[in-house]
């Protein structure tokens, strides 16, 4: 029988914030690659992790060793013994990760505003006219947030 993860706090909770608490649960670097690495392969031991990164982007054993462990702590990942090793695995999906990821520099750098966070984004002079045109097709098949539903309907009690 296979054993469940616990998602880390961050994650878990309609009413607790969906913020990583302040000690930051966000991904560095080195988290990352190794993190893409697991939610690529599955299972893995250190080993495993140091045959899988990329090409000019080796590590020594201690170090992917550190990181790993320090994943743990954060509750990204959880490991198993079999035989003399342990073998990690992956509790937070990719798309969670990405997920609280936009939500921590939509709050730390856009004050919770999606809007300024898009406007930001189109002000960028690398974005192409297929990718303005992708954003305008999803833009236009969002679903309202509940203000706006509110003020469509006409229950919203806000000033104007």
């Amino acid at each position: 029988m296979s054993k469940t993860c616990r998602p880390p706090d961050f994650l878990i909770g309609f009413n607790k914030l969906a913020m990583p608490p302040r000690k930051s649960n966000t991904l560095t670097e080195a988290e990352l690659r190794l993190m893409k690495i697991l939610w690529r392969r599955g299972e893995s031991a250190v080993t495993d992790l140091l045959e899988g990164l990329p090409e000019g982007e080796q590590l020594a054993y201690n170090s992917v060793l550190t990181t790993i462990r320090i994943l743990e702590q954060k509750g990204y990942v959880e490991h198993r013994q079999e035989g003399r090793a342990f073998v990690y695995r992956p509790c937070v999906a990719e798309h969670e990760a990405s997920s609280s990821e936009v939500r921590n520099v939509l709050n730390r750098f856009f004050g919770n505003s999606r809007e300024k966070l898009v406007l930001s984004l189109l002000d960028d002079d690398g974005i192409s006219a297929d990718e303005l045109d992708r954003l305008k097709v999803a833009i236009r098949g969002a679903a309202p947030d509940k203000e706006n539903a509110s003020q469509k309907s006409g229950k919203w009690k806000g000033g104007r």
